[in-house]
């Protein structure tokens, strides 16, 4: 069936983080979508609003076992419905596990420019991050696919997973904030080094099922089966159906000890709880939303060639860098701005756009912006015009 995904859904007290946080601005920052959800899930929505009683929700079986369909089918990743874990986001299940596995004072491996909440999660934690900064190349393809893109430093890779103080890495599958996405052969390499090092891998893969049409992402889990084995996956429909609200999120672990024991930790945390929407909707995404996400990947991949194209014509100052998933780009301003702050308050400021701040995904981040394409077309254009009009007007400071 056909989906409107031109339509403007206005999102005026709804309470929307992304919208609130600078109501005069067009919104192309955080990581969710100005679309609405697919019609099978909202009609499940409904129907269990409907219900009227919202009471404490249990794990039903239903709902383990259409992750480990989806993922069977969709992604090529066996899993047995036994091994899912459930928590109110990725985000807290990263942090509880980082708090199971390691002491306070060891060192967890992260991957910059990354995802901020990493380093949230690591430092108030009384854990010290580990960085393995990646390496910004000239791109292989076509410039619609992007100029640049990361690669993956192996030799540091190697010399800090052998730091005796490491005990875990944090793998953004695909990666965040550029998308891209990473190669088996890449990800073989990362479970090697780990496993030779006796270094946990927790793989968060919730941008997974955005990838462009053409592309696939590899679950990490994927690699081998000893790497499925001792390896952990955060996974979530929030980003790929716009539920972030719902708070519904799910870890793969096929180890049983350590099953337990992660299953332990997140019950001591007070995590692992659904609310009452969370599990009508999920199992309907799974079970009945392939279609729509098919199409909003495509829509979602005709801007961000649209993006390209701009940039190539109209700001060749500023590089896409390659990324094939999720609807989150990844722009290299260094030749606009050395520090990405000023110019991104100017852009909210002046230009009336927000977008991300690079600096906040650590090292690699400086100079950089990340942009949210997942809005109708009409506003990709208009926030386009807005960027051009307000780096022209920067660089005239």
């Amino acid at each position: 069936m056909p989906y409107d995904f031109d339509r403007i859904i206005d999102r005026s007290g709804t309470f929307a983080i992304k919208c609130d946080a600078a109501p005069d601005a067009l919104p192309m920052w955080v990581a969710d979508m100005e679309f609405e959800t697919a019609p099978e899930v909202l009609e499940a929505i409904r129907q269990r609003a409907a219900h009227g009683v919202f009471g404490y929700t249990r794990f039903p079986e239903e709902l383990r076992e259409a992750y480990a369909r989806w993922w069977k089918e969709r992604h090529g990743l066996g899993i047995e419905p036994g091994w899912v874990l459930f928590a109110n986001g990725v985000v807290p299940a990263i942090s509880s596990m980082i708090r199971t596995l390691t002491s306070e004072g060891e060192k967890v491996l992260v991957q910059p420019p990354v995802y901020n909440m990493f380093y949230e999660c690591i430092t108030k934690n009384n854990r010290r991050v580990l960085e393995n900064p990646l390496r910004l190349a000239e791109g292989q393809r076509s410039a619609s696919d992007g100029a640049l893109r990361y690669e993956i430093d192996f030799e540091d890779l190697e010399a800090k997973l052998a730091d005796p103080e490491c005990r875990l890495m944090l793998l953004c599958n695909p990666q965040n904030p550029s998308g891209r996405i990473w190669s088996r052969g890449e990800l073989e390499r990362i479970w090697q080094l780990a496993s030779e090092n006796g270094v946990t891998v927790i793989s968060d893969e919730i941008h997974c099922d955005l990838a462009d049409p053409g592309y696939k992402y590899v679950p990490f889990g994927s690699v081998s089966p000893e790497c499925l084995k001792s390896s952990i996956t955060c996974v979530a429909p929030t980003k790929s159906f716009n539920l972030a609200g719902l708070h519904s999120s799910a870890v793969f672990v096929s180890d049983p000890v350590l099953r337990e024991k992660i299953s332990r930790g997140m019950d001591t945390d007070g995590i692992s709880g659904l609310n009452a929407f969370a599990p009508a909707a999920t199992i309907a995404a799974f079970e009945k939303g392939g279609p729509w996400l098919d199409a909003l990947c495509a829509y979602v991949a005709e801007n961000k060639r649209i993006l390209a194209e701009f940039l190539t014509a109209e700001l060749p100052q500023i590089r896409l860098v390659e990324g094939h998933a999720t609807y989150m780009c990844w722009l290299d301003c260094r030749a606009v701005a050395e520090d990405d702050v000023p110019l991104q308050k100017f852009l909210r400021g002046e230009a009336k756009l927000f977008v991300s701040s690079g600096s906040a995904y650590g090292p690699g981040g400086r100079g950089f912006l990340r942009i949210n394409l997942a809005c109708p077309r009409s506003m990709v254009l208009e926030g386009l015009r807005r960027l051009k009009t307000g780096v022209l007007a920067f660089g005239k400071l």
